[in-house]
């Protein structure tokens, strides 16, 4: 693919102001440990019409996380199928199995709810779900910087401060536990710490590593992955405090709700009322316009009349044979695994030769027993524009794809969109993660004026 050209230009002084500000306002330690990404002059704008249908997509996505707990629930106790709880439990210890399932942890699930969008020409695709997402600090920054700026941001200057307090129930503060392998977010985490003490100073906020062995806080946020419990040392003392009630968790320790493979049992046939009955109908038809198509790479044979939907093959070893075409596929490792999460464990089919697209779903279904992978439909997303500072004095604007992630608080009384975080990453990146050479920009609502637009170009 030849790749898009940028073009540059003097900054005026406005934008040179902005500039001074962003650098002024960072924290001393950087929100990120050892990783820069490009400022902008400006939000990420969208709609207030598209604003409004974020909002709406969070208590859709709410219920989508309470069906997937009810029904997991449903196949232990025999109401569903045995097979849908034995699938999610693959490759977890049984103590946590164990602990999962204990009464304590019944009812409760993940407060933090934060999809992954990408903006394609027939709308927003959700290519996951992150119930322990980074972001939350640098998000919150990004609030209040580009509001001085003069912007409205989504969720407003506070939105992510109040969101994440608002986790925590009795507003006397609480404890992060962090880990080791969350690192990278320690800066960013103990600047939301900062901003909690400065806005609501009689309450206390502690950011603590996850050897700490407490007396800790009366409600405890964990910031720390159920696949890493090996290396975290106050992990069995903190869930058994947990399990009695001597204090608050969240998320809890249910792994099952953070596994990949929930978008492949959302589109089986045999689980349709199920979906239906749960999300209501409506809901059911919005999620699917939202959720890629996608497979579960089981390596059990098919009946000698079946064939997987969509594919149109009825074996693995056909759909290793597609050409590269056919190959508008990402492979992923579901969860319970270090390559789980960022843009680790994910194979773009059509980057891929045969030989190495063999390679990879052959090591995928190897791995089945104890690693699930998921197969799905690769969707191109829009090609936009958007302005950075090349130099304190220089703006250069780089053709870019764009990923939405917004952020949903889960109180007991409703679901608060609390802000969100465009990443938008050069053209030729397939997975669009955070990079040394992405723009971070907070979303910015346009009122009356629609900027987001895929009448630029889609596709590869």
């Amino acid at each position: 693919m030849k790749k898009e050209k940028q073009f540059s230009r003097v900054a005026s002084l406005q934008e040179e102001q902005a500039f001074k500000l962003l650098e002024q306002e960072m924290p001393k330690e950087g929100l990120f440990d050892q990783k820069n990404w490009h400022q902008s002059p400006e939000p990420f704008f969208i709609s207030s019409e598209l604003e409004e249908k974020l909002e709406k997509l969070g208590p859709l996505l709410d219920h989508f996380t309470r069906a997937c707990d009810l029904l997991y629930r449903q196949s232990l106790q025999g109401k569903q199928p045995a097979w849908i709880a034995s699938l999610l439990d693959q490759g977890k210890p049984p103590e946590l199995l164990e602990l999962s399932r204990d009464r304590a942890f019944r009812t409760q699930r993940a407060r933090v709810i934060r999809p992954d969008l990408l903006l394609t020409q027939k709308g927003w695709i959700i290519c996951e779900l992150d119930t322990i997402p980074g972001g939350l600090g640098l998000t919150a920054w990004l609030q209040q910087v580009y509001t001085k700026l003069g912007y409205q941001v989504a969720g407003g200057a506070l939105g992510m401060i109040h969101g994440f307090r608002s986790l925590f129930e009795s507003k006397k503060g609480g404890d992060i536990l962090i880990s080791e392998e969350a690192a990278t977010y320690r800066p960013e985490m103990d600047y939301l710490i900062k901003a909690l003490h400065h806005y609501f100073p009689e309450e206390k906020w502690r950011l603590l590593s996850s050897d700490d062995q407490g007396p800790w806080a009366r409600e405890v946020y964990r910031f720390f992955e159920l696949f890493d419990l090996s290396n975290i040392e106050c992990a069995s003392n903190l869930f058994e405090k947990a399990r009695k009630g001597e204090l608050l968790l969240t998320p809890p320790p249910k792994p099952q709700l953070e596994e990949k493979l929930w978008f492949a049992l959302f589109w089986m046939k045999p689980l349709e009322e199920f979906w239906k009955r749960e999300l209501t109908e409506r809901g059911w038809r919005e999620l699917q316009e939202m959720v890629p198509y996608s497979w579960i790479l089981d390596p059990a044979p098919l009946p000698p009349q079946a064939v997987y939907p969509k594919l149109e093959a009825h074996s693995w070893s056909e759909v290793s044979e597609f050409s590269q075409q056919q190959r508008h596929l990402v492979i992923k490792i579901s969860g319970f695994d270090e390559r789980s999460w960022g843009s680790r464990g994910v194979t773009i089919g059509h980057d891929l030769s045969k030989e190495e697209w063999k390679r990879a779903l052959s090591q995928a279904l190897e791995q089945y027993p104890r690693h699930p992978h998921l197969l799905a439909q690769f969707h191109h997303s829009c090609l936009i524009s958007h302005p950075y500072f090349s130099s304190p004095t220089e703006i250069t604007h780089m053709p870019g794809r764009v990923r939405l992630t917004p952020y949903y608080f889960l109180s007991s009384q409703r679901v608060t969109l609390a802000g969100g975080l465009a990443t938008i990453c050069p053209s030729d990146k397939k997975v669009l993660h955070g990079m040394s050479d992405a723009i971070l920009v907070p979303l910015g609502v346009n009122l009356g004026v629609k900027r987001y637009s895929c009448e630029v170009r889609c596709g590869p």
